[in-house]
């Protein structure tokens, strides 16, 4: 081990220590280790430099760093998800990926729905001096921002708000709903039930213009599918579906507001002594962990894209160029194509 190494137990190494192992001046060592522009050092000064860095395992000193820059390296990183599930859990993977390659880390908190609450949370990761924030909601909605994000860059994330001018990332529902639908068309489908979430819900409306938009560029009468609305949760597929099943003709495909909603729809189907896919097709949405690809069959459904919209979140602030953007940026949902859709029964259709 080299002498000027740091022992266990030793002092931690300073930048001071690092340029005289360098040989060269402190403001040296402060320009290459801040890749600092607008400086001439050479190569072998800049290489001199950083293996003092790794022989001495220095590391620089954060609160310093903030006290001269007057930053702190943090993303303030808020989350409405209160049972902290797979939305919060993947929208925080994402950001965070992209704040470590940028030598920062996210300071997260998880804070209800009640917005003095969001507001209380806001202030206070302000108060700790975080450089950006970050606010993800679970369920699309809009949101209303305190005076004070005005203070540092901001995206919104699964939200929007409308009497701020702060950028917002959305998964493209209606792209979601269209692809779904075109899925089944694709497969032959021509009589094609969609069992939509609450009505009232942003992405709920967006998933049905696309439906609805997909059955139009298909020749066919959106008036003359079958739209029914339920709740996203499982006991209303099941209900809605045996609806559905009562009914003559019976629908060749299903659609699903959620992938809850279409296990309640795979149950009532079984029930009724039918196959999917062999007598009706299925398709879900959301992807959900845990439930649609370990059901059987596999459910086909379209993923929501909450890593790529939080690793979108944090490269957009460390881009700095958020007055740029526009007010909404839209994410694809990815299609998750497994078992549960093919081709129409005869069989069924002549039920």
């Amino acid at each position: 081990m080299p002498r000027a190494q740091r022992r266990a137990g030793a002092r931690r190494a300073t930048q001071a220590d690092v340029a005289r192992l360098a040989g060269v001046s402190s403001a040296t060592v402060s320009f290459v280790l801040n890749e600092t522009s607008g400086q001439s050092i050479s190569a072998e000064t800049r290489q001199r430099v950083l293996n003092a860095v790794a022989q001495l395992d220095y590391r620089p000193n954060r609160t310093a760093q903030g006290l001269r820059t007057g930053r702190t390296a943090t993303i303030g990183f808020i989350t409405q998800d209160v049972d902290f599930g797979a939305f919060a859990g993947s929208t925080i993977v994402g950001a965070h990926e992209a704040a470590i390659r940028h030598g920062s880390l996210l300071l997260i908190m998880n804070t209800s729905r009640d917005a003095r609450f969001v507001w209380a949370s806001i202030n206070d990761l302000l108060d700790r001096q975080v450089d950006a924030l970050i606010l993800a909601v679970a369920g699309t909605k809009r949101v209303e921002l305190p005076d004070s994000v005005r203070s540092v860059p901001t995206v919104l994330v699964n939200c929007f708000a409308s009497r701020s001018s702060k950028p917002a990332v959305l998964p493209d529902e209606v792209r979601g709903g269209r692809d779904v639908t075109q899925v089944l068309l694709d497969h032959g489908h021509r009589d094609i039930a969609y069992l939509t979430g609450v009505n009232a819900a942003w992405a709920t409306r967006a998933r049905l213009r696309g439906f609805r938009q997909a059955i139009v560029a298909a020749g066919l009468d959106p008036a003359r599918q079958t739209t029914l609305a339920g709740n996203y949760k499982v006991d209303s597929g099941y209900e809605l579906t045996r609806q559905l099943l009562a009914r003559k003709p019976r629908p060749t495909a299903v659609m699903c507001g959620n992938d809850r909603m279409a296990v309640g729809a795979l149950v009532a189907i079984l029930e009724a002594g039918l196959r999917v896919p062999e007598d009706i097709s299925l398709m879900g949405y959301d992807d959900q962990h845990g439930l649609s690809s370990d059901i059987h069959p596999g459910l086909s459904t379209v993923r929501l894209p909450y890593h790529a919209m939080g690793r979108w979140a944090a490269e957009q602030i460390f881009a700095g160029a958020l007055e740029e953007l526009p007010a909404r940026t839209y994410v694809p949902c990815p299609l998750v194509l497994r078992e549960s859709v093919a081709a129409p029964s005869s069989r069924l259709r002549s039920a």
